[in-house]
């Protein structure tokens, strides 16, 4: 079986694709929920957010589990690339009468692209609100709070970053549809009565949350 320097045989690697992307879709329920407070673009809503903003930066066990977040977003980066080497080089040649289109959809086999483009997109994101939030000079709200509330308004009314997020959680719908039923598989768990669940589930999960996830932006954009 191929080695890797980083994970060792290909079956651990995809064991850790599994788990860190699993982990990673939890983080996105939760960050969702958080995020959909921007909707409430009252006063209070406003100060509200940057309450919660104030709570995720601060609160020693959160910012525990941001750096368990932030080495899950690498490995599970690094992993895929690692994967999608492997992979390749396993079958350097394809076979002249192969019709990849009947065993598996053209999602399932760009993982590796998509999972990309997201990644360019979390730097993006990053910079434009992560980085800001802890060393950009932002002001303060009547509470005291950092005002990051505002600098995502701002960053709402340029259509070009709206255009940019709503694309990006398209690619990672799509990122999802896959992911998320192959990474149980990858787990062994594997059952006539349970898979269709999990697929629909997967399916429900990959549509509905990079949905409201691109609402917001459409949202705050429409509304400024």
């Amino acid at each position: 079986m191929a080695r890797s320097a980083l994970l060792g045989s290909s079956l651990a690697k995809k064991y850790w694709m599994a788990l860190t992307g699993l982990f990673l879709s939890i983080f996105l329920i939760a960050h969702l929920a958080g995020n959909l407070q921007l909707l409430d673009m009252s006063p209070d809503g406003q100060l509200k957010f940057n309450e919660y903003a104030k709570f995720m930066t601060t609160f020693p066990l959160v910012k525990i589990v941001s750096y368990v977040l932030y080495a899950s977003i690498l490995f599970h980066a690094f992993d895929g690339i690692l994967l999608a080497i492997q992979n390749r080089k396993a079958r350097p040649v394809r076979y002249v009468h192969e019709k990849s289109s009947a065993n598996r959809t053209w999602y399932s086999g760009q993982m590796a692209l998509l999972g990309t483009l997201i990644m360019v997109f979390i730097v993006l994101h990053m910079k434009a609100f992560w980085y800001e939030m802890h060393w950009g000079e932002l002001g303060m709200d009547s509470n005291g709070n950092k005002d990051l509330y505002t600098l995502v308004a701002v960053t709402f009314t340029q259509l070009w970053y709206v255009v940019v997020y709503v694309i990006s959680m398209a690619v990672l719908a799509f990122h999802l549809l896959h992911g998320f039923s192959s990474a149980f598989q990858s787990l062994g768990a594997n059952h006539p009565r349970y898979t269709p669940v999990i697929k629909s589930v997967g399916v429900f999960f990959a549509v509905i949350v990079p949905i409201f996830f691109a609402l917001i932006p459409v949202w705050m954009f429409i509304n400024a």
